[in-house]
């Protein structure tokens, strides 16, 4: 028996309307006290917790949306929640019980955001193993345009997507828009086509504008893949000059202050820890290992470009042989500059860690686009696209691109052009949950040990 895509699909999220709405309004009763037994605060619950979903996104979640991205919306929610309920508490109420609000927010918590997390899992689950919940798409455009997406499509059932036609305009490059509009409308009932990818820069004009009138004629999701070179792939953001739409190249959400405000609150607190807690009794240790092996400084300072292609000293514990070539060559594998110790220290990151100083002086945050040597940065500047990008924001200890493999030595043209595609994802999709994330991954590579790591 063949799956339908959408057969109670549409119920799945009046049902956890209905749920989290339950859950807030049942444990008013079961957790606070008789106080707040009354109608009012039944309805201010309820009603406030809606427009704070309305307007946050709460329920915002598609298939594509990752793990993350919900629990960062269920922790944003909850916590603009418990203010609301706090408000409410301190006008109605002489006497705040904070413990017991804290109490009642703690127990929705819970059951809210498993259930949460257990449908997008379950749905997840649901489509590898039993094919259901699942959207029909056609890819239109040259093989280089569509390879990855219609491969994302084949090696990722658990999206629920299934590629019913691939119209490769390779193979026939004046393929008639007639041809793909006629095997959209022709799909039986059960094959209906659900949603149709163009590549953009195979398209003219008068296509693309074919496209959306056939799309918004026959009721079809109509999304777009852009050239890695076009300025769509950039996170846009759109604004309103009265009624005028002006798009912006590229929204990058630290830029916002109270994120700034959140991230260097963040490092700060996390800096002082390690400074504290680590580099107070590793320093002394280091400098005596350190010393023994060879003759120099303990920590080695070297000039790196941040923010706004400014250059800032960059610290580290030193692992090579004092040599002239510090500042212009990048360390290769077996490189004979690195000492016995220089090893060690290189292999587990902990060369990294005086770098906790330069956090804590707000020359660079916890996690970022790691920091190149000067001349390695002119020279990525002028061979690779967009690379000066990373100097919007300031540079990290520790980045998306290594924590995926992308670190140490540039051997070849994939790696430093996926570690700038790292940077820039990370800078337009930035939260304090990412940067957790981040840091967790670089301390289970360190522990595990990267090949990359010389």
């Amino acid at each position: 028996m063949k799956s339908n895509s959408g057969r109670y699909s549409g119920y799945i999220r009046p049902f956890t309307y209905l749920f989290d709405l339950s859950i807030i309004v049942v444990f008013v009763t079961l957790i606070l006290p008789n106080d707040y037994h009354f109608i009012y605060f039944y309805l201010f619950a309820g009603t406030g917790w809606t427009i704070l979903a309305l307007n946050l996104g709460f329920y915002e979640v598609y298939r594509f949306t990752k793990g993350l991205s919900i629990v960062e919306k269920t922790v944003k929610q909850f916590m603009v929640f418990a203010i609301l309920c706090y408000s409410f508490s301190g006008f109605y109420f002489n006497n705040v019980q904070s413990f017991r609000i804290a109490n009642y927010i703690l127990f929705c918590f819970f059951p809210i955001s498993f259930f949460k997390l257990f449908i997008f899992y379950f749905l997840k689950k649901y489509r590898v193993f039993f094919g259901g919940n699942y959207r029909k798409v056609v890819v239109i455009g040259s093989q280089i345009r569509t390879n990855e997406l219609i491969r994302f499509f084949e090696d990722n059932p658990d999206y629920g997507y299934r590629l019913v036609k691939d119209f490769n305009l390779d193979t026939d490059k004046k393929l008639p828009l007639n041809e793909v509009f006629n095997f959209i409308k022709n799909e039986k009932e059960d094959d209906k086509i659900d949603e149709i990818y163009c590549a953009i820069a195979d398209l003219t004009e008068k296509q693309i504008s074919d496209f959306i009138d056939f799309a918004d004629n026959n009721l079809k999701i109509l999304k777009f893949i852009p050239n890695d070179k076009d300025y769509f792939v950039q996170n846009m953001k759109l604004d309103y000059y009265a009624y005028i739409p002006i798009l912006s190249l590229r929204a990058i959400p630290l830029d916002d202050r109270l994120n700034q405000l959140i991230k260097r609150t963040f490092d700060l607190i996390f800096s002082t820890m390690i400074i504290v807690f680590v580099l107070s009794w590793l320093i002394p240790i280091m400098g005596i290992l350190i010393k023994l092996e060879s003759r120099g400084p303990v920590f080695f300072k070297q000039k790196r470009n941040g923010l706004n292609y400014k250059e800032f000293s960059c610290y580290k514990f030193r692992s090579m042989k004092i040599n002239a070539t510090a500042d212009l060559k990048q360390v290769s594998k077996n490189d004979p500059r690195i000492t016995r110790m220089g090893t060690f220290i290189r292999k587990t990151s902990m060369d990294e860690l005086p770098q906790f100083f330069n956090v804590f002086l707000g020359e660079m945050p916890v996690v970022g686009p790691r920091p190149h040597m000067i001349s390695e940065t002119e020279r990525f500047a002028l061979k690779v696209d967009k690379f000066m990008v990373r100097h919007f924001v300031k540079p990290g200890i520790t980045g998306m691109a290594q924590t995926h493999g992308f670190r140490g030595e540039v051997e070849n043209d994939k790696d430093i052009i996926y570690r700038v595609k790292y940077d820039i994802f990370y800078m337009e999709n930035w939260s304090i949950l990412l940067d957790i994330k981040i840091i967790v991954l670089t301390v289970v590579n360190a522990i595990r040990g990267d090949k990359k790591a010389y």
